[in-house]
């Protein structure tokens, strides 16, 4: 329970919720004790996190360009090798354009996916089907895509949000995820986002994140958030509970933040930076005398430059073209063939891009260069 403040700034912090039995739904995080917790008490030098990497599915003429599809992904695996991080790739998620893509290419992504890389572990994204209507929402609209996945071995879910979903209140929303639960077969994870990716978007409020992260098929969440630092809430909240579940960062816009505190990311900035970051998780673990290479902090730095071009705001306020950049940025480097996005996709950047995306991409060459970051450069003219 909330306690009557007394005056003073000690006792206004003391009257903060720092329990989480004391949650109840309607409780916000500015009055809980985990949306108050600096970074720097969270940080985590030893830490092995993996690195979520949502895939872009390319496009050229049209249609799926698999040979550049498979070549992104031997790309960032050859990092991850390189610099020995976890890495799992997340595909058909909002960078693999879920939502305009029909069942069947979305069971040819996986296929496709599978026969390339027999043993490589992935999360599929799921997300309602058929919830166009204002019929509400109903957990069976999640099945088609989940026994998609769900076949394939190796396979984690993340149960993606959806208008309906969204516009649940704290406890129907958690009945409405254990109702999805019930179908699922593989490890999942839950998904929050802010509007800055869709407008009806509802982040997680701290007494449903709690529940959530009780439920034992829910392995983790992934939290997208541009403004709001919802991951560290979630951090501080998931430490307290001391809970098998994994907060992942969505965050874009703060792409250091989970690799200084230990956990993983789960991002559309990997597609186009997955060899710096691999780079920068390597480098930020402690040697056995505890001390590390601080030229990560420049390189924290350039990565973010960087993803700050490619997930920019447009005059909506919305980042969803960052697939559209996220293309150019792979055409650039050699990867793909073209920079096209997918035939229905409406958020697309102006005929600038290329130019501004060489732009973007000269600091984080640099550095690319400076610390013999393999697999990131330009072709050769």
């Amino acid at each position: 329970m909330i306690r009557r403040k007394s005056t003073g700034k000690v006792d206004a912090v003391n009257s903060l919720i720092d329990q989480p039995a004391d949650l109840r739904p309607e409780t916000t995080w500015a009055q809980t004790r985990w949306a108050h917790v600096g970074e720097e008490t969270l940080v985590n030098h030893t830490a092995r996190p993996r690195l979520c990497v949502a895939a872009l599915l390319p496009f050229a003429n049209g249609e799926p360009d698999w040979a550049g599809f498979v070549r992104c992904i031997e790309w960032m695996r050859t990092g991850a090798a390189h610099f020995g991080v976890e890495i799992v790739f997340v595909l058909n998620a909002d960078t693999g354009y879920i939502f305009d893509l029909d069942e069947a290419l979305y069971a040819e992504v996986l296929r496709r996916f599978r026969e390339a890389f027999p043993g490589q572990r992935f999360i599929a994204g799921v997300t309602a089907r058929g919830a166009e209507g204002d019929s509400g929402f109903q957990a069976e609209r999640y099945h088609p895509l989940l026994d998609l996945a769900q076949v394939l071995e190796n396979c984690e879910v993340m149960l993606m949000t959806s208008r309906h979903l969204a516009a649940l209140g704290p406890e129907r929303r958690r009945d409405a995820y254990f109702q999805i639960a019930e179908h699922v077969t593989r490890p999942a994870l839950v998904h929050a986002l802010e509007p800055a990716f869709v407008p009806w978007a509802t982040p997680f409020e701290p007494w449903l994140l709690r529940e959530l992260a009780g439920h034992p098929k829910f392995i983790g969440g992934k939290v997208s958030t541009l403004t709001e630092p919802h991951f560290l809430y979630w951090a501080a909240l998931c430490r307290d509970l001391r809970a098998d579940f994994t907060p992942h960062s969505g965050d874009d816009f703060g792409l250091s933040t989970a690799i200084r505190v230990g956990l993983p990311l789960l991002v559309g900035a990997g597609a186009s930076a997955a060899p710096l970051l691999c780079a920068a998780l390597a480098m930020w673990r402690a040697t056995a005398d505890g001390s590390f290479d601080t030229r990560v902090y420049k390189l924290f730095e350039a990565i973010q430059s960087f993803e700050d071009v490619i997930f920019r705001l447009d005059d909506r306020g919305s980042a969803a073209a960052y697939k559209h950049s996220t293309a150019h940025a792979l055409h650039l480097l050699g990867l793909l063939a073209s920079p096209e996005t997918h035939p229905r996709c409406r958020d697309r950047r102006g005929p600038d891009e290329p130019a501004r995306i060489r732009e973007a991409l000269e600091r984080p060459l640099r550095m690319a260069r400076a610390l013999a970051i393999h697999g990131f450069q330009l072709p050769p003219v």
